[in-house]
């Protein structure tokens, strides 16, 4: 094969179906690595498996497969501020034996440049409900909203006046607003129209989890936490 031949065999679209996620792409992205996984498939020395359309098939996680080829593309490894997801993009990595990239895995750059620094907003929901009653009724319900902007603290402290609610120092110099108790209905409404007043501040949504107690022999807790971030600038002393 002469160096024509080659070059053109290397810039040849390849079309890969991960996980049901089609990626096109060039097959000397594919072998930029040539130790990973995919340089290893793509130079015949591992065996593949073809979809019905006669795509290669991959059946790993089609989403993060676009941060894998990006990362083959640049070798930069670049991820939206709000990701969340980085313990499985670390799998995928390992998957694709990608070393420079589970390096870059492993020691991540800070998200923010020096100047800028991350403020963060707590927002939970507990829920206590009855273990006897069908359908499972809400007994009690309450919300907290925990941090250390104080601004976003006297914005809710001001546009909230019609809700019960008491505040308490917590550590770390974070304040707390408890709002409740309240009844289901009451607990929804407010919270939808807290989560709109913080995201219009500027926040976005980190991440959320549930947490499942029980407590008595007639009602379960159940916890609801969303964490809320936006970047801001420091400010010197």
């Amino acid at each position: 094969m002469d160096n024509g031949d080659w070059g053109h065999r290397m810039s040849t679209p390849v079309t890969l179906n991960v996980g049901g996620n089609l990626y096109t792409t060039s097959l000397s992205t594919l072998q930029r690595y040539p130790d990973s996984m995919l340089g290893a498939m793509f130079r015949g020395d591992f065996p593949t498996t073809r979809d019905s359309k006669g795509n290669y098939f991959i059946d790993r996680d089609g989403t993060l497969f676009r941060y894998i080829l990006n990362f083959l593309r640049t070798s930069e490894l670049t991820l939206p501020l709000d990701f969340t997801e980085t313990d499985l993009l670390r799998k995928e990595a390992d998957f694709y034996q990608i070393e420079p990239l589970i390096q870059c895995l492993n020691d991540p750059k800070p998200l923010y440049p020096p100047d800028i620094f991350e403020q963060v907003v707590e927002l939970s929901s507990t829920r206590k409900l009855s273990k006897y009653s069908n359908p499972v009724a809400v007994i009690i319900t309450q919300l907290t909203i925990t941090t250390k902007v104080h601004g976003l603290l006297e914005g809710v402290s001001n546009n909230f006046t019609k809700w019960n609610k008491h505040m308490m120092d917590t550590r770390d110099c974070q304040v707390s607003f408890t709002f409740g108790p309240c009844d289901y209905h009451q607990e929804v409404s407010l919270r939808v129209l807290l989560m709109d007043y913080i995201m219009k501040q500027g926040f976005t949504i980190r991440n959320t989890r549930v947490h499942h107690m029980s407590e008595r022999a007639n009602e379960n807790t159940v916890e609801h936490h969303w964490t809320f971030c936006r970047p801001a600038h420091k400010v010197e002393d």
